[in-house]
């Protein structure tokens, strides 16, 4: 490892974290972008991490839950991405994010105000042209290819 890697590794941090994200689709086909104080307040997917034991699809289902309060189904798994210390973040951490497709039958979002601190439903196409970080960026481009 570069020293100059080295001098950004987290010290509580000793392997990279593996994280679900959702991006939630309603019947209409927006779908759930989510504003996060961790993320300087850009639009995010719900989500977070694997706790041990736990499949990614029951993570996927417990964050979604916490966070916005939707009961969702998993559709299909969407991307893989890792963030390597991503400025975009409030701190300095290395995440692999295992992104899914997910459906909510129910709209009414319900924020925790912990982790999500406001939300919008959107057309994917639209969701561009929102304040959203890079990785959701990713994954939505990603949605929209296989549509």
């Amino acid at each position: 490892m570069s020293s100059s890697v080295k001098q950004h590794v987290s010290k509580d941090q000793v392997y990279p974290e593996p994280t679900v994200g959702a991006l939630v689709v309603n019947r209409d086909g927006k779908i759930l972008l989510a504003k996060s104080h961790k993320w300087f307040d850009k639009y995010t997917l719900p989500g977070g991490h694997i706790e041990l034991g736990e499949t990614m699809e029951e993570a996927l289902k417990r964050e979604v839950k916490e966070e916005v309060g939707l009961d969702v189904e998993v559709v299909e798994f969407l991307t893989m991405q890792e963030a390597i210390y991503a400025k975009e973040f409030y701190k300095k951490k290395h995440f692999i994010f295992f992104d899914f497709l997910c459906r909510a039958g129910d709209q009414q979002v319900k924020l925790d105000h912990d982790e999500v601190q406001d939300y919008t439903w959107e057309y994917p196409g639209a969701a561009f042209n929102l304040n959203i970080d890079s990785y959701t960026w990713k994954t939505v481009a990603k949605y929209m290819q296989r549509r």
